[in-house]
């Protein structure tokens, strides 16, 4: 399995941060617009609909790009989630989608009056039929520069 990580320092706090991570918002607001993210549905870890906090357990249906084509529709299942007084984890792994394998785990840790944040994703390429997911095109780090720099832009200010 392939493995792509970026990480950055944000001058906010650990609980911002991690508060901002812990919501469909943040997510929303993370994603490149070029990207053409559709939130379709979000469901917590008991089936609620559209919980305040995406929990372990909770379901995220999406699309990306602004066509409904085969492999750009999928769902995140956040598998892990655990958190402390110097850092936080989450992981998110795809469940049907444009990817054979899609494991992103968020790591947050506390430094300083800052905090440190890396992405760690690891994937297998999609078959040739779902060659044409916005991944696929572009690749990760367009997207991960994006989601880095507007953490910072959003948070710091």
């Amino acid at each position: 399995m392939a493995t792509y990580e970026r990480e950055t320092y944000v001058d906010a706090s650990l609980e911002d941060v991690w508060e901002f991570h812990s919501r469909i918002d943040g997510l929303e607001a993370l994603t490149p617009g070029w990207m053409g993210l559709s939130i379709l549905a979000v469901r917590g870890p008991d089936g609620e609909p559209d919980p305040e906090l995406l929990e372990a357990g909770s379901e995220i249906d999406m699309r990306l790009g602004p066509l409904d084509l085969p492999g750009n529709s999928w769902t995140s299942v956040i598998t892990e989630r655990t958190s402390s007084d110097e850092r936080g984890l989450f992981k998110d792994e795809m469940r049907g989608g444009p990817f054979a394998r899609w494991v992103h785990v968020h790591q947050f840790r506390r430094e300083g009056e800052g905090t440190r944040i890396r992405d760690t994703l690891h994937y297998e390429l999609p078959d040739p039929a779902r060659a044409t997911s916005p991944f696929a095109v572009v690749g990760f780090e367009p997207m991960f520069r994006y989601r880095h720099r507007k953490t910072k832009e959003l948070l710091e200010g």
